[in-house]
Parts: C-alpha cells; sequence; structure tokens
C-alpha cells in the first residue's frame, strides 16, 4: 500500500493520470510458478529478470497500449541504444555502474525495447535522490529493497515450505554424498541447496565443503571442494538475442554468470535458436542452472542473455 500511495503522490506532483491495475494472477501463474518449478528441478532461479520480461515489461505494455500510451518509462539503471545500420535495440549499461541492472533486462523483446525509456541511465542513485528531494517529493529518501518482492524474509526454505505444503515430506528421504556416489549424511532435501553453498552442511569434513550438484531426481546433493565449483564454460537455453539477431560464427564478448558480478571474456557459439555455448578464458566459480548469463559486446551493450542449462569443464564437454 505504501508504494501505491506514493506512485500516487508522484503522478499527482506530475499532473499525469494515476490508474492501479492488477497483475497479481497473473504474476503468481507466470513468476511464482516458475519460482517454485525451478526448485524442484533443483535449479536456482532468478525471478526479478522473469518479472521483467513477463510482467513490468509485455503484460504492463499490452495493459498501458490500451490507455493510448506509446512508451512506457521505468526507473531502471540503464539504457537503450539503437543501431541505425541493423535498426535493433538493445540495453546498454547505465553510468552508474554501482547499481546497473541491464543484467536483468536481457529477456526484453525488440517491441519492447522500441516503446520503453530508461531516463536514468544517465544518472547515479544519490543524484536521483538529490533531484527527488528539490522538488519535494517524499520517495526521495526511500529505503532501497534488496530481498525478491515475495519473499519478504528473503527465506527461500520457508517459503517453498509453504508454498508447497507437502514439500518436506516429498524430499525428507534426501542424501548428501561425494564426488563418488558416497553417502555422507542425510540432507534436508534437495530443494534447499544451491550451488556454490556452503553454509548449512554440518561439519565432519576434512576440508570446506560445497554443494557442486544438486540432483532432483535422486533427491541427491553432492558436495565436493572449492576447486571442483570451477567450470571452463557453460551452456545457456531459451536464449534472447538483443544488439544482432543471431550468432553466425563464434564470437567475442564479455560475460555475467549472475547479478553482482564482473564481467569477464570469453567466446560464444550458438548451438540453435534456443542454445548458446560460451568458454570462459578463465574457469568461472558456482556457474548455476537456472540462474541468467549474459554477454555484452565492448560497448557494453546487451548482445543476449540466456538461462543457465549446465556448465562444463573442457575434459568433459565429449565425454
Amino acid at each position: 500500500l505504501d508504494s501505491v500511495y506514493d506512485c500516487r503522490m508522484v503522478c499527482g506532483k506530475l499532473n499525469i493520470p494515476f490508474f492501479i491495475v492488477d497483475f497479481s494472477d497473473t504474476f503468481k501463474e507466470t513468476v511464482i510458478e516458475n519460482f517454485k518449478s525451478e526448485y524442484l528441478n533443483g535449479r536456482t532461479p532468478n525471478p526479478c529478470v522473469l518479472c521483467n520480461t513477463k510482467i513490468k515489461w509485455e503484460t504492463f505494455l499490452n495493459k498501458c497500449r490500451e490507455f493510448g500510451a506509446d512508451y512506457i518509462a521505468t526507473g531502471h539503471y540503464a539504457k537503450i541504444v539503437n543501431d541505425p545500420d541493423t535498426n535493433r535495440y538493445s540495453v546498454q549499461q547505465g553510468d552508474y555502474s554501482k547499481k546497473d541492472q541491464s543484467y536483468a533486462l536481457w529477456g526484453l523483446s525488440q517491441d519492447a525495447l522500441a516503446h520503453t525509456l530508461l531516463p536514468l541511465g544517465s544518472y547515479t542513485k544519490p543524484e536521483v535522490r538529490e533531484i527527488a528531494a528539490k522538488y519535494g517529493f517524499r520517495t526521495a529518501h526511500k529505503a532501497e529493497s534488496m530481498e525478491i518482492c515475495f519473499v519478504k524474509d528473503n527465506n527461500y526454505h520457508r517459503f517453498l515450505k509453504d508454498a508447497i505444503p507437502e514439500l518436506e515430506k516429498q524430499v525428507k528421504d534426501g542424501a548428501i554424498i561425494d564426488k563418488d556416489g558416497k553417502f555422507i549424511k542425510k540432507s534436508d532435501g534437495y530443494p534447499f541447496y544451491t550451488i556454490g553453498q556452503r553454509k548449512g552442511l554440518g561439519g565432519g569434513y576434512n576440508e570446506p565443503m560445497y554443494v557442486v550438484n544438486v540432483d532432483a531426481k535422486a533427491n541427491t546433493v553432492t558436495v565436493g571442494s572449492k576447486s571442483d565449483l570451477f567450470s571452463d564454460g557453460l551452456v545457456a537455453e531459451q536464449v534472447n538475442f538483443q544488439k544482432i539477431d543471431r550468432i553466425s560464427k563464434p564470437m567475442r564478448a564479455f560475460v555475467k554468470i549472475r547479478y553482482n558480478d564482473q564481467l569477464e571474456s570469453a567466446t560464444i557459439e550458438q548451438i540453435d535458436d534456443q542454445h548458446v555455448k560460451i568458454n570462459f578464458d578463465k574457469p568461472r566459480l558456482s556457474v548455476s542452472p537456472g540462474q541468467s548469463t549474459v554477454f555484452y559486446d565492448e560497448n557494453k551493450q546487451l548482445i543476449g542473455g540466456g538461462i543457465i542449462q549446465s556448465g562444463f569443464k573442457i575434459s568433459h564437454v565429449n565425454a
């Protein structure tokens, strides 16, 4: 309700119409159900990416068109650029790298990009707060929200247990195993673990151990040393291209494999319309199926992105 009040106040000060449209059912069916499904499949989803693509743009833009709007504008810290030679649109990293949100916008279509304005791309957050305060907006000093909006306490385990009543009973006989498949101890159930996790594994190991694999079918969680977490590359699915429409031959790019990640150089090959293979220049830590990978050119424009299907080590690619 605070957000509704804030939005109403902003619209009033700007003297623009204010509407309330309920997308909660669509959000539940599209984002929350996917969130649950991905964890049940042993993957680690990024619901904000799906929400941006399907709710904040696709659904919202269609509704705005019913109201006669030509564009939508959002407060994301990113830019949209158009290539006059190809007439393709792409997201570009914003000037405020600390809060850059281009990573979460890789799923936007050409139609969505062509009808979107991102006015904050050239500003820092402190500058935006200063401008808001100057013009008397009460949102100028509003606290940031860091957690997923529908998991208020940021406790995924609690959320999954509440959302799927029979879950604990279904996965209670799970096991933690080593790389050779040897039983180590009982687990809480595979949905409650993610690649790279160290906490919650208990003690009794000879060295620090991490989750290196989650097997939903077997209800097992494989643990190994930190060195086992490194991958030489990954395969991504559900790929969406922005700056170009496809990759015709292996190309160089800069890649992120999670939101708070550094850009690292890699070579990308397109497998088919939905998949790409990315070979890292240097091994990357904790490549997590279900997370988004995003690839940029030298100007920090989005070539495209996709959902991580699997990581791989070079010695295992052709095994």
